[in-house]
């Protein structure tokens, strides 16, 4: 088959000799014009302007604008000088068109941009927003489902031969993760070893919705069995000297005086930020 055209060049020219074509049904947003000029920085101008002899723009707008955007003066075209003013406006809608009607193989485009991220590449640079990016790295059996899974709740029965028993530090390269009580200030020395941490993030008060027997073993000032954890927690605490201790708090029921009051002295309060629900 001979093709009744086939491009034997490609010119450059200036962006003003361009007359964009106020038919032009496509639009392009600024989104859309920024992610094509990042493109066009990154791989280079690729796909040259399609035009008429007299410098109308045929197809290409988008590129005109990422051009401009860039200050870009000259630009790559090719000459349809064998289509009469139908075939013009013909192919305007078609060039867009075609292009809408292919779709995806999601398994090998999850791939191939799961390979991309394994090598750092930057996937903006794909023109595929946050959303549908995290949609198609997400675990595929789970895609197309927004509702529970089931059994996700269920609790398995414990092995007879667990794999980690009480009293088990596991070394994970610069990590280290105990098997103990968390509220055991000899456990926490033993994960912790030589090392002092320079935030505690916490969320009194505890024992609100648990058996607050164990909160109850000292005389605790007010109806709340909280602070003789909380208190406990800031004498107990191995952080550095310096470190920054986050705790949210609820308000509106004077448990947070209540609670911040068990802070020992030396540790000073610096910021109080609300969210109102």
């Amino acid at each position: 088959m001979d093709l009744v055209f086939a491009p034997s060049e490609i010119e450059t020219w200036p962006i003003e000799r361009l007359r964009p074509n106020a038919c032009n049904a496509k639009t392009h947003g600024f989104d859309q014009v920024a992610k094509i000029a990042a493109s066009m920085a990154k791989f280079g101008w690729t796909l040259p302007c399609m035009v008429a002899d007299d410098g109308e723009l045929i197809a290409g707008y988008g590129r005109i604008l990422a051009a401009t955007m860039l200050g870009l003066t000259d630009l790559p075209v090719i000459r349809l000088s064998h289509l009469d003013e139908a075939e013009r406006r013909a192919y305007r809608i078609a060039d867009n068109k075609l292009t809408e009607m292919g779709e995806w193989d999601e398994a090998v485009l999850r791939d191939e941009i799961a390979g991309l991220l394994a090598e750092d590449f930057d996937l903006s640079m794909l023109g595929i927003s946050d959303d549908d990016l995290d949609a198609l790295l997400r675990d595929p059996d789970a895609l197309g489902s927004d509702g529970p899974v089931e059994c996700e709740d269920d609790i398995p029965e414990p092995p007879v031969t667990p794999v980690s028993v009480t009293g088990d530090l596991w070394k994970l390269g610069s990590h280290r993760l105990i098997c103990g009580d968390s509220t055991s200030a000899d456990v926490v020395e033993r994960l912790l070893g030589d090392v002092r941490p320079l935030l505690m993030v916490t969320d009194p008060p505890y024992g609100a919705e648990y058996d607050p027997r164990y909160c109850l073993a000292q005389p605790v000032a007010g109806p709340c069995p909280g602070p003789t954890l909380l208190r406990r927690c800031w004498r107990g605490a191995v952080c550095s000297t310096d470190a920054v201790i986050t705790a949210t708090l609820a308000t509106g029921t004077g448990r947070s005086s209540v609670l911040l009051s068990q802070r020992p002295d030396g540790i000073r309060r610096r910021r109080t930020s609300l969210w109102h629900l």
